[in-house]
């Protein structure tokens, strides 16, 4: 088995913590020394973690390593996914983007803009909902904020739609979903539906940004 304490970027070697050849401890001071330095590698040299988020990379990190003891502080699942929610700027996407790489002998996901794939919906039609509903671990990004869906057309809240499939995914074999969006529970549902926010609240974790956080791009 690799040894998941050590993580190679860039010719370094970064520790996470401590590996016995069985059971791993993480080391969340290690984490971040590591965050940071493959954030800059990511996004820029200017790239930090802001100290107002860092309760919220805490929280990220926990569930990423499946902390369960620690997630169930927090009332994290870790056998669901996560939707992380804040005002727009704030970190979502970059963070989500980022707390991946703490564990590379985990499967991953891919982020993948909710526009997007709105877009692909008009060009492509329904088979766009399959490919995005039926497989795969994806992190869809800026939810709620997406046009609707026109092929032919007809309308079709492509989003919502995908959701639905992805509850079933998450029913019959546990695939995880994740998500970041701009709007509070009461929007989602507006959004989406009753029926799509209560298959929501069984798929996901809610992580939140305080409302008042600041816009990492000014």
């Amino acid at each position: 088995m690799a040894n998941p304490s050590k993580i190679v970027e860039g010719g370094v070697m970064y520790s996470l913590g401590e590996f016995d050849g069985k059971k791993m401890n993480y080391d969340f001071s290690k984490m971040l020394i590591y965050l940071n330095a493959k954030g800059k590698l990511l996004f820029g040299k200017q790239f930090h973690i802001w100290e107002e988020n860092m309760a919220i990379v805490y929280q990220l990190c926990l569930y990423m390593i499946r902390d369960v003891a620690a997630c169930q502080k927090f009332g994290i699942d870790t056998e669901k996914g996560i939707i992380l929610s804040g005002p727009v700027g704030c970190g979502k996407t970059t963070l989500m983007k980022l707390v991946r790489y703490l564990v590379p002998h985990f499967r991953s996901y891919d982020i993948i803009p909710a526009r997007n794939v709105t877009f692909g919906f008009n060009n492509i039609g329904y088979s766009i909902i399959e490919d995005y509903g039926n497989v795969g671990f994806y992190c869809f990004d800026d939810v709620g904020v997406e046009p609707i869906g026109r092929h032919f057309g007809k309308d079709c809240n492509v989003i919502g739609e995908i959701l639905l499939s992805r509850h079933e995914l998450f029913l019959r074999n546990r695939t995880k979903t994740h998500a970041t969006t701009n709007l509070n529970a009461e929007e989602l549902e507006e959004r989406y539906g009753k029926r799509v926010r209560s298959r929501m609240r069984e798929m996901f974790n809610l992580i939140a940004f305080k409302k008042e956080a600041k816009d990492k791009r000014v």
